[in-house]
């Protein structure tokens, strides 16, 4: 039987492997860390007690993809969240809260109702999401929004740098649009959060490698990727340093790894190499905020302050900074002080003494999802025959997010498929 390589066991790499073992193809999974994972993975943190994520991952109902591979790996039922559709926000600067409750099917009546829409915005202000569905090529969202409104710095602007990464004077309106057109276009149903009930490697990664496992799936870790080496249009070896492993006709390799990596093994291949960052930060809460329950977790976006969105799982708040450049060059103890301080206002907590508080830096979370990088995203075939690529940052027609890995891997998963029988 041909095998597939699969090098990188981040998400890609193992959506990858899971579709590739559910249809009984052989299979080897080698990743350059000693876990599996990549940027979704979780660890335990002496300094807050308990088991953290490196960042925080928000899945809407829409996302079939992580879904479906959820399903296959037995950890559907790992996520949590609010039985319907609803986003809470407190405005930072005026202390004003609301929740955004979209209404069921696509059409959306609940704008009509003042009590419903975002304060200070009117029905006109949501018209905007047409301007993003006949977005050109090079448009930003800049470009199709009006910059400074209501809706522009309590939606617009969140919503983009929440889903991106990327500021929304330079982030694809293309892009976001696609992700409108998959959950708030289609109603309800389609954009209820989601997040991990205990923890990413949890929910995520564990389960993934104990199916792989059980399907015989070898898995190698601490194999980092040097080189691959060719023989005309096949790569004919895969050099990890120390061992190399060399293919037997009929074999792929699917490239599961991030772009500079991938570029770095792939010659000639144009990635989009530009990236942006993602601080995180973790708190161990002194006390429980007013009304929560043991085990319960929460969403809360934040609007006018540093911080897009604050998540709390029980004791535990984590929130994120998308889109942070200028954050990610501070100290991380000024980090600590800026978000506690948001925490503190948005939890009702008393703001002395500060607790423990981790903070998380991605330097490199995801590509600049820029018009011209969204141009240079490949798709899974390659220039080889027996080389296919995955990854986040691929051509998947969604932004860099779990959703896309997943996408990615599956793609890849059935490109390979594809080339073995045309072989047969």
């Amino acid at each position: 039987m041909t095998r597939v390589h699969i090098v990188g066991a981040g998400m890609a790499g193992l959506a990858c492997a899971v579709h590739l073992a559910g249809a009984g193809r052989a299979a080897t999974l080698y990743e350059a860390a000693g876990q599996a994972g990549g940027r979704c993975r979780s660890y335990y943190d002496p300094q807050i007690g308990c088991t953290l994520d490196n960042g925080n991952h928000l899945l809407f109902s829409a996302n079939h993809a992580a879904l479906d591979y959820l399903e296959r790996i037995g950890a559907r039922d790992s996520l949590t969240g609010p039985a319907r559709a609803a986003f809470p926000f407190l405005d930072l600067r005026s202390g004003e809260r609301w929740t955004l409750r979209p209404n069921a099917g696509p059409l959306p009546w609940w704008i009509l109702s003042a009590a419903r829409r975002i304060p200070g915005t009117g029905i006109a202000d949501y018209l905007g999401a047409w301007r993003l569905a006949c977005a050109g090529p090079e448009d930003t969202v800049a470009d199709c929004l009006t910059p400074g409104d209501a809706m522009w710095e309590r939606f617009w602007e969140p919503l983009t740098v929440a889903a991106l990464n990327t500021a929304p004077e330079e982030a694809s309106a293309r892009l976001l649009w696609r992700v409108l057109r998959e959950s708030f276009a289609k109603g309800a149903a389609s954009c209820r959060p989601m997040i991990a009930r205990d923890s990413l490697t949890a929910s995520l990664i564990d389960p993934a490698l104990a199916y792989l496992r059980a399907q015989g799936v070898e898995i190698c870790f601490s194999h980092r990727l040097r080189a691959l080496e060719f023989e005309g249009q096949d790569a004919k070896v895969l050099d990890f340093g120390a061992r190399k492993v060399s293919l037997a006709p009929g074999d792929q390799v699917v490239a599961a790894l991030p772009p500079a990596a991938a570029a770095g093994v792939l010659p000639g291949l144009d990635a989009p190499l530009d990236t942006r960052p993602i601080v995180n930060a973790h708190i161990r809460l002194p006390e429980p905020p007013p009304g929560a329950g043991n085990g319960d977790v929460s969403i809360l976006g934040l609007i006018g302050g540093t911080a897009q969105w604050l998540f709390r799982r029980g004791g535990i708040a984590s929130l994120t900074v998308s889109a942070a450049q200028n954050l990610a060059a501070r100290p991380s103890e000024d980090i600590a002080g800026i978000v506690w301080a948001e925490t503190a206002q948005a939890l009702k907590l008393p703001a002395v003494p500060m607790p423990p508080v981790r903070v998380v830096k991605e330097r490199r979370a995801t590509f600049a999802q820029t018009p011209d990088a969204v141009r240079k995203r490949p798709g899974a075939r390659t220039g080889w025959r027996n080389v296919a690529l995955a990854g986040d940052w691929t051509d998947t027609g969604y932004p860099a997010t779990i959703e896309s890995a997943v996408r990615s891997g599956r793609a890849a998963a059935a490109l390979v498929t594809e080339r073995s029988q045309s072989t047969r």
